[in-house]
């Protein structure tokens, strides 16, 4: 997926929802950091953009939105990517303090949605909680691009809540095959 294209799913969603504080989860949330062009072909590989809203407590805008524009409608037909609607839930293993570092971006091809991200480390440190193959594979190739710092994804590890002390602990193991 490309900004661009991340920046259209944004306005649909924001149409769809009537909301324009729009939360990125996921992958794509990388793009909130870097332009398409800066990211390793894995960080970029998936087609859908995982969205929810600052304000949805009962899910009723992400279910809105994955009806009009998720996966196999119309909008995914046409344009080739799609919207997943989550909950900010959903990215359970996020370091804590993960609120305070969203970053947003400035492309005004997205107006009128006012996007939020996930900080790059925040998003790695849920990713490798996730641990799926994918999720490891997405975040490898961020460190082996130099995207990612590794003393920060340390850092941000060990702010993972003490309730997933077991994830913190995997994580914690898959950082250190990494050489500073």
């Amino acid at each position: 997926m490309k900004r661009q294209e991340l920046a259209h799913i944004l306005r649909a969603a924001c149409d769809i929802a009537g909301d324009r504080r729009i939360l990125v989860l996921g992958s794509q949330s990388i793009l909130g950091a870097f332009d398409e062009d800066a990211l390793p072909p894995a960080a970029t590989a998936s087609l859908e953009a995982d969205i929810a809203f600052l304000d949805d407590p009962e899910r009723i805008k992400a279910d809105e939105v994955e009806g009009a524009i998720g996966e196999m409608s119309g909008f995914h037909l046409s344009y080739g990517v799609y919207a997943e609607g989550v909950h900010i839930e959903t990215a359970v293993y996020l370091p804590s303090g993960w609120q305070g570092r969203l970053i947003s971006w400035q492309l005004r091809s997205s107006e009128p949605a006012d996007p939020h991200f996930l900080e790059p480390h925040d998003l790695a440190i849920s990713k490798l909680g996730a641990r799926r193959a994918k999720d490891l594979d997405f975040v490898d190739a961020l460190i082996t691009a130099r995207l990612l710092d590794l003393g920060t994804l340390r850092e941000r590890c060990a702010m993972i809540p003490d309730r997933y002390v077991v994830v913190r602990s995997r994580v914690d193991s898959f950082l250190a095959s990494y050489v500073d």
